[in-house]
């Protein structure tokens, strides 16, 4: 039961720093994608850190540097998806879907210039980390905290303060939500969609290397992530793209996926003789079902308006061809959209 546990917080980790990082991604107004190939890149930078790092290093000098390496290579990567959706309006889905393909063939080729530079008959896309992981894990009892657990947490309440409590979130929203009134009160909805991805890439590569150091001491990158961004992306969405139920929905995937690599040591299960593989796609499974259930309410969740339909509770329609165009076409298909006023004064909120 521990070790389920254990495993539970620690997936749930990383799906909800993932789902956090494209949560602020998608209220700018931007789909992201490539979460999947930004976490390869973000294991490969805390990864390499880790083999690198002295015999002696301080434990938490060798968290802070793990964790400052894979966000800064997350955030490195994700620029691309800023550079061509962003600023070059690219397809942000085909863009996306190019960062996954190109995140796990660079690393593994990455990887394997520096084996065989070190040694001409090592040629694996494998790195080793087995002295430098002992330092991310303190032993309370039977149970193995991660000090990844609490920062995840650390950062989900970040996120959620500064998405609702900052002018900040607020302004990253209303560019998402409607980025030609954010343009008109002189927010800077280009600048503020670069903020949104490069977070995600902070994010994302940050959950990476939690994902290749929960359990193991070396990683084979031509593995990937074994499509934990897409899992996050149906965590994001199953959570409404709210900071808390993202953490709730994490919860809830993560132990699906902690059961698939601990149900053998639970006998009513092993009894079962359920074959592994079916406890291996449960957490697969599970998405296809939540985003089965979910899309036939797409109308009620609220995620951006630029970036999909919503429904607003309160205030008169204004035809989409009443609508004042964006800038540079930088908005979805038009859409009605409802603005709040107050009925007292009739003035718009």
């Amino acid at each position: 039961m521990i070790l389920l546990i254990q495993y539970t917080l620690l997936f749930a980790s990383v799906l909800m720093l993932v789902a956090l990082g494209g949560c602020f991604s998608e209220h700018s107004g931007v789909i992201n994608l490539g979460l999947e190939g930004i976490m390869v890149m973000g294991a490969l930078g805390g990864a390499l850190v880790m083999k690198y790092l002295p015999a002696g290093t301080s434990a938490f000098v060798i968290v802070l540097l793990v964790i400052l390496a894979s966000m800064l290579m997350g955030l490195i990567y994700s620029s691309l998806l800023g550079v061509a959706g962003v600023n070059f309006s690219a397809d942000q889905t085909l863009v996306g879907t190019a960062m996954n393909m190109l995140a796990a063939a660079l690393a593994t080729v990455i990887v394997k210039s520096i084996n065989v530079a070190e040694n001409p008959d090592n040629v694996s896309s494998t790195v080793q980390y087995v002295q430098a992981k002992k330092a991310l894990i303190v032993n309370v009892g039977g149970f193995q905290f991660n000090w990844f657990m609490l920062v995840a947490v650390i950062l989900l309440v970040a996120s959620h303060f500064i998405l609702y409590k900052t002018r900040f979130g607020l302004r990253l929203m209303a560019c998402g939500e409607h980025p030609a009134a954010a343009d008109s009160v002189g927010i800077n909805v280009k600048m503020m969609r670069w903020a949104g991805v490069l977070i995600s890439g902070l994010l994302g590569g940050l959950g990476g290397i939690v994902y290749i150091t929960a359990g193991v001491s070396e990683w084979k990158f031509e593995t990937g992530v074994a499509g934990f961004g897409f899992l996050a992306l149906a965590v994001m969405i199953f959570g409404q793209w709210k900071p808390i139920n993202i953490a709730g929905a994490a919860l809830l995937f993560g132990f699906f996926r902690a059961l698939s690599n601990v149900y053998s040591g639970f006998p009513f299960l092993a009894a079962l003789k359920i074959p592994g593989s079916i406890y291996n796609m449960m957490p697969y499974l599970i998405s296809l079902i939540v985003l089965a259930l979910t899309s036939k309410k797409e109308g009620r969740l609220p995620l951006p308006e630029s970036i999909g339909p919503q429904k607003c509770a309160a205030g008169p329609v204004i035809p989409s061809s009443q609508q004042y165009p964006d800038k540079e076409g930088m908005t979805g298909p038009a859409r009605t959209i409802r603005i709040p006023i107050d009925k007292s004064s009739r003035r718009v909120l």
